[in-house]
């Protein structure tokens, strides 16, 4: 009790002496510090101020680009078997494609053949058996139906959900926004939280685009201007263009001959001729060889960019282009040509996102915020402190150092980390203030007993420790336990609470069993005291 070894002095003075260089870095901006030292305690959206977004994924186009798929794949299989067709269509609401055989008893062959397109998925609670994502059947007129099942929509919705998720955050990241929170919200939202951004019109924008391109041949012998397409073709709209009274239409083949998921790299520059903004554009080993064999097998044909439905350009393919690079042009200014560099290296959206819901947190309601936590510590610190020093005499004074310390040291630990600080955080460390000091009271408390039983100081000191100890250990491993059901069940505000008061719970642990433990051992050994001041 009253000898602590050399080493041991020297590690909790090293741990403190820590504590402080991790606090440092807070009080200086992040400008002025070296990218080794820039490790601070961020301010969440409440206290710093900024936006706050609810994006919803579409599944219903999840929906359709599988209905869509299918019936491409239904019309190539069923014109390579010879088997005649009527009235192909997709019903999204109800999840099927149907189509009629002209002669009836083909019903079972044509659908033998979409069978073949189904998707194997996983049975449910099994990570061995499949089973396939449509149901197919036929009735006695001819009619084949292709219906997804609920298990095949669950997972594609997941699939889609979680890929939205990491596209959105990388998308976030290409435009410089810092510490933004990004977390999935109930079963097909995501939640965006942008601290500083005050506008985020253009983040909207950013995250509203699937940004899905893709490169299809035109049907040259299609009409553009008739009211409905060819089977196997789609009439798009293309770019505006300065002065022209309207965007020309293009008759574009639905067979997508390269997917802009096989692009590597995407960055803006000026066309060295007339000098317009272009976004160059590379494709990995897969998309260079299939672009290589698209160009030259289509020599003298049209080539269109597709963006989201809409032809960004169609120009004529002059010569086999086998470097696997290309060059979007277009009406773009710089930080639209770089939006959609952005867009095209963070990924397609597997389906459109729609905000529901918006709001914006000005800096003046964070600082207020700021300001009434600060009141709010300083005020419980006053009460507690006070408390302390009436109830245990100069052994409350010296836990209210260590409560200082234990301060200091969380301050150190969420900057360690570069947590996100808001105001349930807030809430989090004037909740460890109260009861960082109950394992100083129980301490104080059993020293008070063993003294007023008749023991020694040195005894009655070295039994309150050792006795107390195990009583702290066990009271705060089952907060740890409450703070990591809260951790991992919670949404981010609650998990940031549940991290707050868990290294609170962690650090005064060891400031009342240890730090404290030294402070008490200083003092007996420089004055050798007969009564206990406690």
């Amino acid at each position: 009790m009253l000898y602590f070894a050399r080493w041991k002095v020297a590690a909790i003075l090293g741990v403190i002496a820590l504590g402080v260089l991790l606090c440092v870095p807070n009080l200086i901006p992040r400008s002025a510090l070296p990218s080794w030292a820039a490790r601070q305690v961020n301010l969440g959206l409440d206290l710093r101020g900024g936006s706050y977004l609810l994006l919803e994924v579409d599944l219903n186009a999840v929906v359709r680009e599988r209905l869509e798929s299918l019936a491409d794949g239904a019309r190539t299989r069923l014109r390579n078997a010879n088997i005649g067709y009527v009235n192909l269509g997709t019903d999204a609401a109800n999840r099927r494609m149907s189509f009629r055989v002209r002669d009836a008893a083909q019903a079972e062959a044509a659908a033998a053949q979409i069978r073949e397109l189904a998707n194997p998925i996983p049975v449910r609670g099994s990570t061995t058996v499949t089973q396939p994502d449509i149901t197919v059947g036929t009735t006695p007129d001819g009619t084949v139906t292709a219906t997804m099942s609920e298990q095949a929509l669950n997972d594609r919705a997941g699939a889609a959900v979680e890929q939205s998720l990491e596209i959105v955050r990388r998308r976030i990241d290409e435009t410089g926004v810092s510490e933004a929170l990004i977390a999935r919200q109930g079963q097909n939202r995501i939640l965006v939280q942008l601290p500083g951004v005050e506008d985020p019109g253009r983040i909207k924008d950013l995250l509203g685009r699937t940004a899905r391109m893709t490169f299809h041949l035109l049907d040259e012998n299609a009409n553009p201007t008739a009211t409905t397409p060819p089977p196997g073709v789609q009439f798009l709209q293309g770019e505006a263009r300065a002065g022209s009274p309207a965007p020309e239409r293009y008759a574009v083949r639905r067979r997508v001959e390269v997917d802009g998921a096989n692009l590597s790299d995407a960055r803006t520059g000026q066309d060295s001729r007339s000098g317009e903004w272009v976004v160059n554009f590379a494709f990995d080993s897969v998309g260079s060889r299939r672009f290589a064999e698209i160009t030259r097998q289509n020599v003298g044909r049209p080539f269109a960019v597709v963006l989201d439905d809409k032809v960004i350009t169609a120009p004529v393919i002059r010569e086999p282009i086998t470097g696997g690079r290309g060059q979007i042009s277009g009406n773009f200014t710089a930080r639209s040509a770089n939006d959609l560099a952005v867009l095209l290296r963070a990924g397609a959206l597997p389906a459109p996102l729609t905000v529901v819901e918006e709001r914006t947190v000005g800096p003046e309601l964070g600082a207020d915020a700021i300001r009434a936590g600060v009141l709010s510590l300083a005020a419980g610190a006053v009460f507690v402190f006070l408390y302390m020093g009436f109830a245990y005499g100069f052994f409350g004074w010296l836990a209210n150092i260590a409560l200082l310390i234990n301060i200091m040291l969380m301050l150190a630990a969420l900057s360690l980390l570069e947590a996100t600080l808001t105001l349930p955080g807030i809430a989090g460390i004037v909740l460890t203030l109260g009861t960082a000091l109950d394992a100083n009271i129980l301490i104080n408390e059993r020293i008070r007993e063993e003294f007023r039983a008749g023991r020694p100081a040195a005894s009655a000191l070295e039994a309150g420790f050792t006795k107390a100890s195990g009583t702290i250990m066990d009271s705060n491993l089952t907060n740890l336990i409450a703070m990591g059901c809260l951790y991992a069940f919670g949404s981010g505000p609650v998990k940031g609470f549940a991290v707050t008061v868990a290294i609170g719970t962690v650090v005064q642990m060891w400031t009342a069993t240890t730090l404290v433990r030294l402070f008490v051992s200083w003092w007996y050994r420089a004055r050798r005291p007969r009564v206990l001041p406690v």
